[in-house]
């Protein structure tokens, strides 16, 4: 090992016990803050709009948030191994804090939206370096442990997130979903300030790859506009979606075209030659397309096909992620025990969570409660098992110096497969669901409603969900006599077996990318964890 190296890293071992347990700490609080503030502000955006107005740009709340800090995430991964760490976890946090004030003082929704922006490139910061600030005071056998206890707090924090974003908007002011973030952050700022040690990377003196952030962005960008887009405020074959999509790939190739030539390159196309971390990237990127596109459609399922209230509904999501908690929990710390076998957990997790989708696919308007919920908590514990697998498989795979680059890239790649399947997803499911209800809507309706009325209808299940959407429907067809009282139970009866069959099929195509995935882990390399960092190996594993 040459000096360079040696003095470019702080081995774990030379940290103190208090300085460990005070960055694991601040962590753990980074995950749990980076969290609630999603459910929080879920919650609180009904009061939002009533003060600020602008429903039409309810959805670009969290749309800004998402693209800001997933674009942020393998930039800020690829600078932490070039600069280190803390100071970007710092300036992280700060912007953080910053966006979560201004958000709070927001006068109108174009405010929130830019504010919200500006706060999503400080959770990406944090995003990028949370995980691998844990690989670098724990070795990979020491690491499923406190990897399973982030997951668990992600969890944790996203089952009283809901419950704590309406106390705190009706007791305080929504203002203060934003502003609760303020005095966690500067605690986490505090612990890692005074004890997380500032790691610098062999390459101290390398250079930006500017031209690879530019073009990495400008694919990225309209690629997850189109995306957000597409279905929903433009038709998917429209000339803007259509030309930002090509606009993307034309950037994506340049930007291939670029890393290929980059001395230091933003995304190492080396590491795709690691077998591990290929497979790994694909796994997680089905999993990220197969979850959040599908687990959106839960709640809708409770309220709009079994009857539950939105409050009930949202409860029966509380079992779903303490099946992920204690998944998770169990799979770290099956991983630091047994010294690996990742390829062994990585099928039970897929395969509980393949078997979870296979039964929520099947359930229909006459699913009971609990049989309903069961099926999610099953699915909830495959999710967690597989939450640190993978990525402690790719951590003890790479090079140190590439170690924040493969997190970051990790978390990238779930995060672009959520967003791929929240719009692919959701596409399927307006079709299918305009699909069954028309072709099931009784002749005698047919008859009496006009062909504008029924478009209306397939459209949006609402009348299932909203109380004041059955009355109008209801009061439209008390003018058609005895008769009408009927016809309007038979149109819920349809709308509510339609809605059924689109999330049966929406978790039919879910659960063949889960399987796919499956089918993917059988391939990966299995690799004994190692019980030290290896600042030697710097050409990489896995291949």
């Amino acid at each position: 090992m040459t000096p360079e190296v040696e003095n470019a890293f702080l081995p774990p071992m030379v940290l103190t016990r208090q300085q460990k347990i005070a960055t694991l700490v601040g962590a753990l609080l980074s995950m749990f803050m980076s969290s609630l503030n999603q459910t929080v502000i879920g919650t609180a955006m009904p009061r939002i709009i009533i003060e600020l107005g602008g429903f039409a740009h309810y959805t670009w709340v969290a749309t800004a948030f998402l693209i800001t800090s997933t674009i942020t995430i393998p930039i800020v991964g690829k600078l932490s191994d070039m600069y280190g760490r803390k100071r970007f976890y710092l300036i992280g946090q700060g912007i953080f804090i910053a966006g979560s004030l201004l958000s709070g003082f927001s006068q109108t929704m174009t405010q929130l939206i830019l504010f919200r922006g500006f706060q999503g490139i400080g959770a990406g910061m944090m995003m990028a370096n949370t995980v691998a600030i844990i690989a670098d005071i724990f070795p990979p056998a020491e690491r499923g442990k406190y990897s399973g206890l982030m997951t668990g707090t992600m969890g944790i924090s996203s089952i009283i997130g809901p419950t704590l974003g309406g106390f705190i908007t009706d007791t305080l002011s929504w203002h203060w979903v934003f502003w609760v973030n303020i005095p966690i952050g500067v605690s986490i700022i505090l612990l890692i300030f005074f004890f997380f040690p500032d790691l610098r990377s062999v390459h101290p003196k390398s250079r930006v790859d500017f031209s690879g952030v530019a073009t990495f962005i400008l694919a990225l960008v309209p690629a997850m506009l189109a995306l957000s887009w597409g279905g929903v405020d433009q038709p998917w074959i429209s000339v803007p979606i259509i030309g930002m999509l090509v606009f993307s790939l034309i950037m994506g190739i340049l930007f291939l075209f670029i890393e290929t030539r980059s001395k230091e390159p933003l995304i190492p196309l080396s590491l795709y030659k690691n077998q591990i971390f290929k497979i790994s990237q694909v796994i997680i990127f089905l999993m990220g397309m197969g979850m959040f596109g599908s687990l959106i459609f839960i709640p809708l399922f409770f309220q709009g096909v079994l009857g539950a209230s939105a409050t009930i509904s949202g409860s029966f999501m509380t079992p779903m992620m303490l099946g992920l908690v204690v998944g998770s929990f169990t799979s770290g710390q099956f991983l630091s025990r047994a010294g690996g076998h990742y390829r062994l957990q990585g099928m039970i997790g897929l395969g509980a969570m393949a078997l979870g989708m296979g039964l929520i696919s099947r359930m229909t308007f006459q699913t009971g409660f609990t049989q309903a919920v069961a099926n999610i908590v099953l699915t909830g514990v495959g999710i967690g098992i597989i939450m640190p697998c993978y990525t402690i498989a790719v951590q003890n795979s790479v090079p140190y110096h590439f170690l924040g680059t493969a997190t970051s890239l990790m978390v990238f790649a779930r995060s672009i497969g959520g967003t791929l399947g929240l719009a692919v997803l959701g596409v399927v499911m307006s079709n299918r669901f305009r699909f069954h209800f028309m072709h099931h809507l009784p002749p005698a309706v047919k008859v009496l409603v006009t062909p504008e009325q029924m478009t209306m209808l397939a459209k949006n299940p609402q009348a299932l969900i909203s109380p004041g959407a059955q009355m109008r429907m209801k009061a439209f067809f008390a003018g058609f006599g005895n008769q009408g009282e009927a016809l309007s139970e038979q149109i819920l009866q349809t709308l509510r077996q339609s809605l059924a069959f689109a999330i049966s099929q929406v978790f039919t195509i879910a659960l063949c990318l889960i399987l796919i995935g499956f089918i993917a882990n059988f391939f990966i390399k299995e690799m004994p964890l190692r019980k030290q960092h290896d600042f030697t190996n710097l050409g990489g594993q896995g291949g």
